[in-house]
């Protein structure tokens, strides 16, 4: 079964709009747990094809919005909400993450019986990859990292570089979304918190401290994300698996909106990979 656009309330925080794919049998099952990169969000293309094929393998799969990604509980999907966009950095996404974690494995949580709480992977697309990666270095919850097309360096990414000082001065900055043409703001206060929390924000020195198991999957003709930091990522920790995807991009020749019934192939390479990888 599926549940699409649940909401886990905070106290404190904006909520967090998720689904759920698995098969309800009370019974504990794996749980992977999907995080969305930079511009990103729960339903983008294919990831509902992707959710449905880690249900098949009977695993416990979720995916959500980070809750400063643009989307709102009422449109969790594309970007009507850019004063929280403007509004988010990788400590809120690190939040967000741990708080879903928190969340699932919570004796409260209604799918409790329905999840192993001893076996969580992670697994994050893009700037999802750098979030997860810091995530798994640092929460003995996880027990398995798979990134997909993940950068290496927060610091080199379109959010902290640029002309800092008129930044700054000005507050705000945007960056152009192709596909949506909308202007998305960037506050300033993305910088600061990048500044105030670099060492925990190093995905290198966090590659590093990976103890469990870690598969790296990259298209080595990527044209968002380079091969290379596949590369760095598989030097950084050595005992980490690089899969090599041939003759497809960022998104493994998917898109949005997707209106087939399949994966594209090079997707479903990835899915079959990675379910192999935990299943081992």
């Amino acid at each position: 079964m599926s549940q699409k656009n649940l909401i886990l309330d905070r106290k404190t925080q904006k909520p967090i709009v998720f689904d759920v794919f698995f098969n309800k049998t009370e019974t504990p099952k794996p749980l992977v747990i999907f995080c969305h990169g930079y511009k990103g969000f729960k339903d983008w293309g294919t990831w509902d094809l992707l959710a449905e094929a880690f249900k098949e393998a009977n695993l416990f799969f979720v995916k959500f919005n980070f809750s400063h990604n643009g989307g709102t509980v009422k449109q969790p999907i594309d970007f009507p909400d850019l004063e929280a966009f403007a509004e988010n950095n990788y400590s809120k996404e690190l939040d967000d993450l741990d708080d879903m974690i928190s969340y699932l494995c919570a004796s409260k949580n209604s799918f409790i019986k329905e999840i192993d709480t001893s076996n969580i992977t992670l697994i994050g697309h893009s700037r999802g990859g750098g979030i997860t990666t810091i995530k798994a270095s640092e929460d003995l919850r996880i027990t398995s990292l798979i990134t997909l097309a993940s950068v290496c360096d927060f610091s080199k990414r379109s959010s902290t570089i640029g002309n800092l000082e008129q930044w700054k001065k000005e507050g705000i900055k945007y960056v152009l979304n192709g596909r949506t043409k909308q202007q998305m703001p960037h506050n300033y206060q993305f910088y600061l918190d990048y500044k105030a929390n670099e060492d925990r924000l190093n995905i290198k020195k966090c590659c590093k401290n990976i103890k469990i198991p870690h598969l790296i999957i990259h298209a080595e003709k990527d044209p968002s994300v380079s091969y290379e930091e596949a590369l760095a990522l598989h030097s950084w920790n050595p005992k980490s698996e690089l899969f090599t995807i041939k003759n497809s991009d960022h998104v493994f020749d998917a898109k949005h909106p997707w209106v087939e019934s399949k994966m594209p192939s090079a997707l479903k390479n990835v899915a079959d990979k990675s379910l192999a990888f935990i299943s081992t």
